[in-house]
C-alpha cells in the first residue's frame, strides 16, 4: 500500500494539513486494514517483539498485521462488555505487543486509554498512585507479565473501589468474532459517530517540572502531529521502526501505534533490555539485506550507553553489523549533547552510520509529541555562542577559539508543517525577533485539548493571546494565526537562520547574585571538568536559599547554587574531593558563580522523572531534606 498516498487525504488544495471532522484513529485504522485485506497484504510481519525474560539470547516473537488485528478487535469486544463510551481504561504493563493491543483495542471500543507502566518501575510508585487518583480509570488493561504486580498495587483499596482488571493475552482470539464495524451504525445514527476533537488518550506527563497532569490528546491532534513528522523528516519507504522506548511515554506509544496503524513494521523491546545491554538495539538497527529504510527514536542518554557498551570493534557479535541502511535517529525527550552525538558517530561510522541521519528534534506532550526536526542536509547543526550574552537574552556566535565563553548547542531544528513557532519575551507577551532569548510559543493542529479537570492550569498553558499589535511587523513567525489559544511551552529558545536552540526552562533557571545561569551548561562544565569520574549527563544544578546551603555561611536567604554528580560505577569514592574541587574550580572560572555546595552521589540516586530526565526541583527538594547528605 502506497503509505504517501493514504495520507495524501488529510491535506487541502493549499497543501495544508486538514483533518476530517469525523476522524477517529480507530476508523483510519480499520480503513487502511481494511485496504491491505483487499489487497492481499495482511499476512506479512507487522511486530517483532524481542523477549528477553527468557535469558540473554533473547526470543523474537512475530506477530501479522492480520493477527494484530484480531487481537485489538478480541480487547474492544470484551471492553465494550464492561465499559461505556468515553470511560477511561489504564494500560499497567510492561513494553510488549500486548500492551499495543491493549492501547488499540480500547480506542476501537470508544474508550479514552491511559498509558501507563507496570508498577514494578522503581521510584515511580508516588507518581503511579497521583496518576490514578486523576484520571480514575474503570478498567485497567494488562498482561500475564505483570497482572500479579498489577493486583497487588490495587489489594489495599476496598473491593468495590477497585477498578476491573483484564488481562491482554488471556483474552481468546474468539472474542474478535463478535465485533461489528462502528462506522454500520454511525450511517444510521451520524450523531453517535465520533469527531476528531474528541480525546482519544490521556498522556500523563512525567512530573519533572509539576505535580502529573493529564493531557488531553483528540485525534485530531495525533493525526495532524503524526503527518507533520512524516512531512518534517521527509521519511522514507518502505521504512521499519526499532522502538524500545517506554510506551507510557508520548514518544513511545504515539511512534508505535501510529506505524501500527499505517501497517508499517517494527521492531519492540522493554526499556530495561536496552540498558541492559545496548548492543540489542544497535542489533536491530541493522539492515537485514531487504532493503528497507531504518528509523528510531531516543533519549541523549541512549547514545552514551550505546557508545559505551554496544562498540561493534570490541564485540564479536556485532562485528558483521551494517547500519547504512539507519535514514533517521531522532534524538529527543532530553538536551541533545554535542559530545553525545560526536562519541556515538565516531563508534558506529565505521559500521555505515552517517552522521546526517543525526536528527535532535524537539517537542513536548502538550503539543503531542513533536514540533521541530532538522530539515536541511547540514545536520546535526552546532552553532556555539556567548555566554555572557545568552544570560542576557542575546544569541551572540563566538569563535571556536574562545572557549572561556562558548557555550555550544545544537540546534534541534525548524518546525513542522501548518504549525506556528514564534518566540516570546514570557513578560512582556511580546513576539521577539530572530537572534533573542524568548519563550517557545505554539499554535497549530497537534496541540492539545488542555489538562484533563485542571480549568485554570488549562487557561494558564493552552488560552494565551498573541495579538496582532504585539507580533513582529516584519518576519512574523505568527503571520497569519489566529490571536487566542496559543500554548505557552515554558522552554526558553532562540531561533537562528530559522532553526531552534534551546536554551533551558524558565522554571529551571539558576539565578544567582542577579544574573540567569542555564543549568545543563553548569552541568557540562562539571561534567567536562571530572571525564571519567562523574557520569555524563547525570548531574543537576540548582538554586536553593543560602541558609539551607550546608556549610555556606550565608544567612541572608539569598539563592546559591547547588550542584549535585552521580559518580560513575568503574570510579573509586575515594576520588570525591578531588572531583568536587575540580567542579568547583571549572564553574567558578567559567560561569562567575561559586558553588556553594557540590555533592557526588552513588549512580542511581538523582531523582528522574518516569521519562528519564533529570527531574531537577525534584533534586532540589531531595536536597533539602538531606536526602543527598554524606
Amino acid at each position: 500500500m502506497d503509505i504517501s498516498a493514504a495520507m495524501a487525504q488529510f491535506y487541502d488544495d493549499k497543501g495544508e494539513i486538514a483533518i476530517p471532522d469525523q476522524l477517529s484513529l480507530s476508523a483510519m485504522c480499520e480503513m487502511l486494514y481494511t485496504m491491505a485485506q483487499m489487497e492481499g497484504a495482511v499476512d506479512t510481519p507487522l511486530i517483532t517483539f524481542h523477549d528477553f525474560s527468557g535469558g540473554a539470547e533473547g526470543q523474537a516473537v512475530t506477530w501479522t498485521r492480520a493477527e494484530v488485528n484480531t487481537r485489538i478487535k478480541a480487547v474492544c469486544v470484551r471492553l465494550q462488555q464492561v465499559t461505556e463510551r468515553g470511560d477511561r481504561v489504564a494500560i499497567l504493563a510492561n513494553n510488549s505487543p500486548e500492551y499495543l493491543f491493549g492501547f488499540m483495542g480500547a480506542l476501537y471500543a470508544g474508550t479514552v486509554p491511559v498509558p501507563l507502566y507496570d508498577p514494578t518501575e522503581p521510584g515511580h510508585a508516588d507518581h503511579l498512585s497521583a496518576v490514578l487518583e486523576s484520571s480514575t480509570p474503570t478498567v485497567v488493561l494488562t498482561n500475564k507479565t505483570s497482572a500479579g504486580h498489577v493486583r497487588s498495587h490495587f489489594s489495599s483499596l476496598p473491593s468495590s473501589e477497585r477498578p476491573r482488571v483484564l488481562t491482554v493475552d488471556a483474552l481468546p482470539d474468539s472474542l474478535a468474532e463478535d465485533w461489528q464495524n462502528p462506522m454500520m451504525a454511525m450511517m444510521e445514527h451520524p450523531e453517535l459517530a465520533p469527531k476528531s476533537g474528541d480525546p482519544a488518550f490521556l498522556q500523563y506527563t512525567s512530573g519533572s517540572t509539576r505535580t502529573p497532569a493529564g493531557v488531553v490528546l483528540t485525534h485530531r491532534s495525533i493525526v495532524t502531529n503524526v503527518l507533520q513528522v512524516f512531512q518534517a523528516a521527509q521519511l522514507k519507504t518502505p521504512l521499519r521502526l526499532v522502538n524500545w522506548l517506554p510506551f507510557h511515554h508520548d514518544m513511545g506509544i504515539i511512534l508505535s501505534s501510529f506505524v501500527l496503524i499505517l501497517g508499517i513494521p517494527q521492531d519492540i523491546m522493554a526499556p530495561r533490555d536496552f540498558i541492559q545491554d545496548p548492543g540489542r538495539w544497535i542489533g536491530q538497527l541493522a539492515d537485514r539485506g531487504d532493503g528497507v529504510n531504518v528509523y528510531s527514536g531516543v533519549p541523549n542518554f541512549a547514545l552514551e550507553l550505546a557508545s559505551r557498551y554496544a562498540d561493534p570493534a570490541k564485540r564479536s557479535d556485532l562485528a558483521d553489523v551494517d547500519l547504512s541502511h539507519v535514514e533517521g535517529i531522532i534524538n529527543g525527550a532530553e538536551a541533545v549533547s554535542l559530545q553525545s552525538v560526536d562519541r556515538f558517530c565516531d563508534v558506529f561510522e565505521p559500521f555505515g552510520f552517517r552522521r546526517s541521519t543525526m536528527r535532535p528534534s524537539y517537542g513536548l506532550a502538550e503539543a503531542t509529541v513533536f514540533v521541530t526536526t532538522p530539515q536541511t542536509e547540514e545536520r546535526p547543526k552546532l552553532r556555539v555562542f556567548d555566554r555572557g550574552q545568552l544570560a542576557e537574552g542575546r544569541a551572540v556566535e563566538v569563535s571556536g577559539d574562545d572557549t572561556a565563553n562558548a557555550v555550544p548547542i545544537m540546534s534541534v531544528g525548524e518546525p513542522g508543517p501548518s504549525l506556528f513557532m514564534p518566540i516570546v519575551d514570557p513578560a512582556t507577551g511580546e513576539e521577539l525577533a530572530e537572534g533573542s532569548v524568548g519563550e517557545v510559543w505554539l499554535h497549530g493542529g497537534n496541540i492539545a485539548a488542555g489538562y484533563l479537570d485542571r480549568e485554570e492550569d488549562t487557561t494558564e498553558t493552552f488560552r494565551n493571546v498573541l495579538p496582532v499589535d504585539k507580533r513582529l511587523a516584519e518576519n512574523s513567525a505568527a503571520e497569519g494565526a489566529p490571536e487566542d489559544n496559543w500554548l505557552r511551552t515554558g522552554d526558553l529558545a532562540v531561533v537562528v537562520d530559522g532553526q531552534l536552540y534551546i536554551t533551558g526552562r524558565i522554571k529551571d533557571l539558576v539565578v544567582v547574585a542577579g544574573r540567569n545561569h542555564y543549568p545543563q551548561d553548569i552541568e557540562a562544565t562539571a561534567a567536562d571538568a571530572t571525564a571519567g569520574h562523574v557520569l555524563p549527563g547525570v548531574l543537576a544544578a540548582f538554586a536553593v536559599a543560602g541558609d539551607l546551603v550546608d556549610n555556606a555561611g550565608d544567612d541572608s536567604g539569598s539563592e546559591q547554587l547547588v550542584v549535585v554528580a552521580e559518580r560513575d560505577p568503574e570510579a573509586p569514592a575515594d576520588g570525591d574531593a578531588d572531583a568536587v574541587a575540580k567542579i568547583r574550580a571549572a564553574v567558578t572560572a567559567t560561569h562567575g558563580v561559586q558553588p556553594a555546595d557540590i555533592r557526588i552521589v552513588d549512580e542511581g540516586t538523582i531523582p528522574r522523572s518516569s521519562a528519564n530526565k533529570i527531574a531537577r526541583r525534584v533534586c532540589a527538594k531531595a536536597y533539602l531534606d538531606g536526602r543527598f547528605n554524606r
